[in-house]
């Protein structure tokens, strides 16, 4: 039980990690006028409409940041528990890739629709799609090299209370 623990705290920690390399590069991007859109003022905005405040900018980033990477971190968590359960190796670049693959999908066909922005995030721009393509890999070199390294920190840890 304590191993599940563990994987489900490393996989949260390295999605947070990857996360934050993800947010950050569509927030210089959109300001950058590269991208149309920013993840944290969509997840920002999406939490204001949600609970019916009209926000101010600061109060969206406010927002959009830590629900973002919190947001990162459980999707991170969930892969690491479930490549645990299913006994899948959570270290292979092909479940890793996969599994964001299924998350950039997601994205497109569930997240960006149900925060205003239309099926594959049209009503930001045309080439969304490709953009959110940009940053979930982005997310997968991050969250690949957190998660490798946060496994080698947990051995170590393992072995500390054993």
């Amino acid at each position: 039980m304590i191993w599940y623990v563990i994987q489900a705290s490393a996989g949260f920690l390295a999605g947070v990690a990857a996360g934050a390399v993800m947010g950050i590069a569509s927030d210089i991007a959109c300001r950058a006028h590269f991208f149309r859109s920013s993840l944290f003022v969509i997840d920002g905005n999406f939490f204001m409409r949600s609970i019916q405040v009209k926000g101010t900018a600061k109060l969206v980033y406010l927002a959009g940041v830590p629900i973002h990477l919190v947001t990162s971190g459980v999707f991170g968590a969930i892969y690491t528990l479930g490549t645990s359960l299913f006994d899948l190796p959570a270290l292979s670049i092909l479940p890793a890739s996969l599994y964001v693959f299924f998350l950039w999908l997601s994205m497109l066909f569930i997240a960006l629709p149900t925060s205003g922005q239309g099926m594959l995030g049209r009503k930001a721009g045309a080439s969304t799609w490709l953009e959110q393509l940009i940053l979930h890999v982005l997310f997968l070199a991050a969250y690949y090299g957190a998660l490798h390294l946060a496994h080698r920190i947990s051995i170590v840890f393992v072995q500390t209370i054993e």
